[in-house]
């Protein structure tokens, strides 16, 4: 048993792996037939892409065995009845063209129930980095828990909904890589400390289009935060020295620097994305 599982447990006082029917095909206690008509669905529930297709496949087996496990209401002001959890299984179920579902109705405050929400949705990995970041801003802003109580109430570290939070903190194209499964989280929390919104892209594109690690992302958004500030000071560098370094600079088109004398030094070449990079090494290929 997951502590997830044991939070939901401790906060509706039931038991999770209850089902809608026994074995003999009647109605477990605890458990209502209720009209579909009368439920509606959490305006603020933390998931917003439910897939049809998998949505298809579950009314098939609804289709054919039923709703085997009841979903979680609460009663509203006009006599409905609220979706606390199950709502994939709620629409799944009228896809099977279903009028009723089996339910279990608990009365619940407004804050349990965004709270239930989520913990279901992170139980079954349905959300994805962004709808969970939100939701975790959700209750801290409506509730004022801290990060520690969230964490806490949740069953997870308080390091993992920090974490979660910093994706906010990407612009909003970058956002939208990570919602349409082009960026993993692990790659966008590199870029969260970048606050530079165009860099951001780069090095998002760079990321996908070079299919980089989570480390090697990691490194080039280090050297852009710290870059090596212990250049050499050069005392004697030739004037043909300095001609070289403009030279490939207009070349190049970045900046480069020469450090050292006629019998020794560096060369240095700045780029700043691996789209830069390839650039830079296409040019010294043809050259």
């Amino acid at each position: 048993m997951t502590k997830e599982n044991s939070t939901i447990e401790r906060m509706l006082n039931i038991d999770s792996n209850i089902t809608s029917f026994d074995k003999n095909g009647n109605l477990n206690a605890g458990v209502e037939i209720l009209s579909i008509n009368k439920i509606v669905t959490n305006p603020n529930q933390p998931r917003k892409k439910f897939d049809q297709n998998l949505l298809e496949e579950l009314s098939v087996s609804i289709k054919n065995y039923g709703v085997i496990q009841p979903i979680i209401v609460s009663p509203t002001e006009d006599g409905n009845y609220e979706i606390v959890a199950g709502e994939r299984r709620f629409r799944a179920n009228k896809i099977a063209g279903n009028t009723t579902i089996p339910a279990i109705v608990k009365e619940l405050t407004r804050k349990q129930i965004k709270e239930i929400s989520l913990i279901e949705n992170l139980q079954r990995q349905d959300l994805n980095p962004i709808e969970e970041a939100q939701a975790y801003k959700a209750l801290i802003d409506e509730y004022d828990f801290t990060q520690e109580q969230l964490a806490d109430r949740l069953g997870k570290s308080r390091p993992v909904i920090a974490n979660s939070l910093r994706l906010l903190n990407l612009n909003p194209v970058v956002i939208d890589m990570v919602i349409n499964g082009r960026l993993s989280a692990g790659h966008a929390r590199c870029l969260s400390s970048i606050k530079d919104y165009i860099v951001q892209n780069t090095y998002a594109i760079a990321a996908c289009d070079k299919q980089l690690s989570v480390r090697q992302l990691e490194l080039m958004v280090r050297n852009y935060l710290n870059p090596n500030k212990k250049q050499q000071k050069v005392q004697e560098i030739s004037v043909e020295l300095k001609d070289l370094a403009n030279v490939m600079q207009k070349k190049f088109g970045t900046k480069v620097n020469a450090v050292g004398n006629n019998n020794k030094g560096r060369i240095y070449i700045d780029y700043y994305s691996m789209a830069d990079l390839d650039r830079i090494f296409d040019l010294i290929n043809k050259l």
